[in-house]
């Protein structure tokens, strides 16, 4: 006997599709800003005018040198005495200037020197007549005698310088210097008149 036909399974019930979900609506675009108007350029300044250029001063007219002074004449017999090269030559009145100073320096010194001698005198006397002093007393009087005689020695060796400048300008040679033989300088000498030597070979002089 034939098997009887097994039964056909119920296909299962197809399920519903889920339902669409709703697209979400599309946002609108933010509105374009309006671009900011372009500002106008700042109008050119003009240039400031050129000033003139000021005009130019005439130069001051140039001043005429003075005109030198000429020795005077040298006397024939007479040497004329030496100078710098930036000095002009001794006028007469310069050197009588010069020499009226030596002169006068001459009278000056052989008073000193009598007065000194006078009083080196009596200091002398009144040492032989003090025999009997103390030791103070005579310390005093050496040193009074010793002081006179001190300014009787430069009082005669400044006036042997003068005298020996007075000499040089009546033999012509007043202005060389002795050491160096070259011109001592005018002004120096209107200075000092008995100097005898240049300040170069002073200066060297006295660092030795």
């Amino acid at each position: 006997m034939a098997k009887a036909a097994k039964p056909v399974k119920k296909a299962a019930p197809v399920k519903k599709a889920a339902p669409v979900k709703k697209a979400a609506p599309v946002k609108k675009a933010a509105p374009v800003k309006k671009a900011a108007p372009v500002k106008k350029a700042a109008p050119v300044k003009k240039a400031a005018p050129v000033k003139k250029a000021a005009p130019v001063k005439k130069a001051a007219p140039v001043k005429k040198a003075a005109p030198v002074k000429k020795a005077a004449p040298v006397k024939k017999g007479e040497r004329r005495l030496a100078v710098r090269e930036d000095e002009t030559p001794w006028t007469p009145r310069e050197l009588a200037e010069v020499k009226a100073a030596l002169h006068a320096d001459l009278d000056r010194l052989r008073q000193e020197i009598a007065n000194a001698e006078e009083g080196l005198a009596d200091l002398i006397r009144d040492s032989g007549e003090g025999a009997g002093d103390d030791q103070a007393d005579a310390g005093s009087k050496t040193f009074e005698r010793e002081h006179e005689m001190s300014l009787a020695n430069n009082a005669r060796s400044m006036l042997d310088q003068v005298q020996h400048a007075l000499d040089r300008i009546d033999a012509g040679t007043y202005g060389v210097c002795e050491s160096c033989g070259r011109p001592i300088g005018k002004y120096r000498l209107q200075a000092f008149p008995r100097a005898t030597l240049c300040m170069s070979c002073k200066q060297a002089e006295e660092r030795h």
